[in-house]
């Protein structure tokens, strides 16, 4: 099934955007805004693990208030691209299904837009271009690709597989409906553990994912929290030896925040993890399979 987004514009005009669509100020662009506000490319749709997200690129954009370089789209969301200057999400189609990838290391999971395959030991996929990997499977816009090495570039379907390092690798799909946060869905189960100064992130059959400075210590003060809490709260608390004024600390928090949101996606954590609901409150939200332990 066709994945879009339709947006209605200021002007009260729908328009639909799929993978790879732009939103930007060139009349090339799909959504094209004749405003001098708006960025020659001010932000691109993309499909992401079955949900379409709103990507910004030169400039970035804001939901309810908060600026963000990433959102997932949802009914009824308002995406502010300048003061004044805001687009409505009117519908949000997902596909029923998405391309997987499978191995005996690996488990199932859902493949991200950009997978780098490594024959370890142990076999590893990396969510962005590692120049050293033994492969490379990537989205288009128009179908899946691979490569191996520095070999022919070749088509993927349902049902093909790779042998890397002595491990085949098998791509299947996933329904989505059924694609939950278990090791045979999009996710493998996570152990979190919070050391104030450093997190560590395992999961099985891939490597730990480790964050340090102040992207450790927001998850830290979340994770000691456990549930929501007002953004400036935590933003205090990790900035506690500084005295800065209310502009100075949202400014920290934004970049900080946006910081460790792509380090998690570049690690290929889920978006959902680290969740602001848009008037000020973030959270960290743990599946049922998921362990968080609190060493701080």
């Amino acid at each position: 099934m066709h994945a879009y987004v339709r947006f209605r514009t200021p002007q009260g005009e729908l328009v639909e955007l799929g993978h790879g669509d732009l939103i930007g100020r060139l009349v090339s662009a799909r959504l094209a805004i004749d405003d001098p506000r708006v960025s020659e490319a001010h932000a691109i749709v993309s499909l992401r693990r079955g949900e379409l997200v709103l990507l910004s690129l030169r400039r970035m954009f804001s939901v309810r208030g908060k600026p963000e370089s990433e959102a997932v789209l949802a009914p009824g969301m308002e995406i502010e691209l300048a003061p004044d200057l805001t687009l409505l999400v009117e519908d949000v189609r997902r596909p029923d299904a998405v391309l997987a990838v499978e191995s005996p290391t690996l488990g199932r999971r859902a493949l991200p837009s950009l997978a780098s395959l490594s024959a370890g030991p142990p076999l590893t996929l990396g969510t962005r271009f590692e120049p050293e990997a033994q492969a490379h499977v990537w989205w288009n816009g128009d179908g899946w690709r691979a490569r191996m090495g520095r070999g022919t570039t070749r088509s993927i379907a349902p049902g093909d597989t790779l042998r890397i390092g002595g491990e085949e690798v098998r791509f299947s799909m996933i329904a989505l409906e059924n694609s939950t946060t278990t090791r045979g869905g999009l996710d493998a189960p996570m152990r979190i553990v919070a050391w104030y100064d450093g997190v560590e992130i395992h999961r099985q059959g891939r490597p730990v994912v480790t964050l340090g400075g102040v992207g450790a210590r927001i998850v830290s003060e979340l994770v000691a929290v456990g549930g929501p809490a007002e953004w400036s709260v935590v933003a205090r608390e990790v900035w506690k030896g500084d005295a800065l004024d209310p502009d100075e600390l949202r400014h920290r928090w934004d970049v900080s925040l946006a910081r460790l949101r792509t380090r998690l996606r570049e690690a290929g954590i889920r978006a959902d993890l680290l969740r602001s609901d848009g008037s000020g409150y973030v959270q960290i939200v743990p599946t049922p399979e998921d362990v968080v332990e609190d060493k701080t």
